[in-house]
């Protein structure tokens, strides 16, 4: 099996994905954390991940865990009300019912997860402690979850205590086969815990321990042994799911087509992604980004809705001579003809933004703004790239939020989401940065968004002299807290060498003041 590492921005794209899916909630986002155990927090819309490297086995085994622990917890999402603390046995316990639900309504949806789940179970059973590694009542509460869980326990255990055991275990099940049966709740659930808790004799706030895995992380089974027990489980929930068919759990064939995708662009981002950009350029960490915050479905939708029509490249137009005639349009007193006109959009656009501190106050507005715009662009197919600059560390740097051979995606989001507005416009700088670029792809248009004046007028007038000379075509658009304000900032833009300067005082029209010098 092929020994790659997935980048954290891969893995977290498509986790993102596969959980809005399964789950069918648009707003859910994931984070990858070495701190916390798998868990979800269902009022942040939040899942957040163990990493792949602290999982057990080959690469292969652990993105099959990754992605079976994200189907329980989107499983969980759309099925669970509440999500309790597993630090306590009445949090442990109940949360361990509603996997076993969730996972009865999930298989209903999504019958071919059946192989990934038996596979993760093997890898589940391994990864739980021997009962004499716990200390104290402890113990049972890990025992009744081994045997709920896997229908086995791995170690030894009093004969008093597993006889309890065995009737929590058989209760358990019969709950949640009641549950699912007569399509009651979490809250229905958590009623039912505390006869578990009776039969098993121990006190509800009783602390769990952080079990140690059984293995170190990477470690890697032979196949004999996974083999062994793939049977062991797949035994046990034969009432479950059936006659198992090990050797194709031990495949995972449908899943090794997506992990051998994710592969092929993480090799694609390595070699096509940002390391080839001319020193001065940097790429903004993507890591525990919520990139959520500055999506504005609401002005995206609208947008591609006012520019659909650019889509085919047509729109429809009323003349005073044209194709077809339009009655009603006579009869209301406009334009009686229309026809289809063709619409061209210049297919190469490097955009810049502004990101000095005086935009710190509208940072947000602005992220949504601008992102609703690349949104637009990416759904027109316009190829575009994105760049923005800031202020770290009193050096100014460019980052490249999306060059122009990768596509928009949530990675780039993260990018925008990531940069923190501060210091001053020193535009000369940052052209100068960016002309290796700029004479290599010779866009058609070059936009600058930018709130405030350069620190160089006379070396910015030089930098857009020697960009126009490449044939490349400079826009600038000023944005001001008011129409006069913006008005001025555009005025003297107008006299640093563009060919067109444009005024934005409200920002969510950014989008469509740009659309507009695309449209030939």
């Amino acid at each position: 099996m092929q020994s790659i590492q997935l980048q954290n921005d891969s893995l977290v794209e498509i986790a993102t994905f596969l959980v809005r899916r399964w789950s069918e909630e648009d707003k859910m986002i994931v984070e990858i954390s070495d701190k916390v155990e798998t868990k979800t927090r269902l009022k942040e819309n939040k899942v957040i991940l163990t990493p792949l490297e602290k999982r057990i086995g080959n690469d292969f085994q652990k993105y099959r865990q990754f992605r079976t622990s994200l189907w329980y917890e989107a499983m969980r999402v759309k099925y669970c009300k509440k999500i309790l603390s597993n630090d306590h046995a009445f949090g442990f316990i109940l949360n361990t019912m509603e996997t076993q639900r969730v996972e009865q309504l999930g298989r209903k949806i999504w019958r071919g997860m059946d192989n990934e789940i038996i596979f993760n179970y093997a890898y589940m059973l391994v990864s739980r402690p021997q009962l004499h590694t716990v200390y104290g009542k402890a113990r049972i509460v890990e025992a009744f979850y081994q045997y709920f869980m896997f229908g086995a326990i791995k170690g030894e255990i009093q004969s008093s205590h597993f006889e309890r055991i065995k009737k929590a275990g058989a209760l358990g099940k019969k709950i949640v086969d009641k549950a699912v049966e007569e399509k009651q709740d979490t809250e229905w659930l958590e009623k039912q815990v505390s006869e578990i808790v009776k039969i098993l004799d121990i006190d509800s706030l009783l602390t769990i321990p952080v079990s140690l895995p059984f293995m170190k992380a990477g470690m890697a089974m032979t196949k004999e042994e996974l083999r062994r027990i793939l049977k062991i489980v797949s035994k046990n929930k034969e009432g479950d799911f059936g006659t198992v068919d090990t050797d194709a759990v031990l495949r995972g064939d449908n899943v090794y087509d997506e992990y051998k995708v994710l592969l092929d662009e993480n090799k694609k981002t390595e070699n096509k992604g940002l390391t080839p950009e001319p020193i001065g350029i940097q790429t903004p960490t993507t890591k525990n980004v919520d990139e959520t915050t500055i999506y504005d479905l609401s002005l995206i939708n609208g947008l591609k809705t006012k520019f659909k029509e650019w889509k085919s490249g047509w729109k429809e137009q009323h003349l005073r001579s044209g194709d077809e005639f339009d009655e009603e349009n006579y009869i209301e007193g406009h334009e009686p003809f229309f026809t289809d006109v063709k619409r061209s959009i210049k297919t190469k656009i490097v955009i810049l933004l502004d990101h000095s501190s005086s935009i710190a106050s509208d940072s947000l507005e602005y992220k949504k703004a601008t992102l609703a715009l690349c949104e637009v662009l990416s759904f027109l197919k316009v190829k575009f790239a994105v760049y923005a600059f800031s202020t770290q560390n009193r050096a100014v740097v460019c980052w490249s939020i999306k060059p122009d051979n990768i596509k928009w995606n949530s990675v780039s989001a993260k990018r925008l989401a990531q940069v923190v507005a501060n210091g001053s416009t020193p535009l000369a700088e940052v052209y100068d940065k960016m002309f290796p670029v700029l004479q290599a792809k010779r866009p058609d248009i070059f936009l600058t968004l930018t709130d405030g004046e350069p620190s160089d007028p006379d070396a910015v007038r030089n930098m857009t002299k020697s960009l126009r000379g490449l044939g490349i075509n400079m826009v600038a658009l000023g944005l001001g807290p008011n129409t006069l304000r913006a008005t001025t900032i555009a005025n003297n833009l107008r006299h640093l060498g563009y060919e067109k300067t444009m005024a934005v005082s409200r920002l969510n029209d950014i989008p469509s003041k740009v659309m507009s010098i695309l449209e030939g």
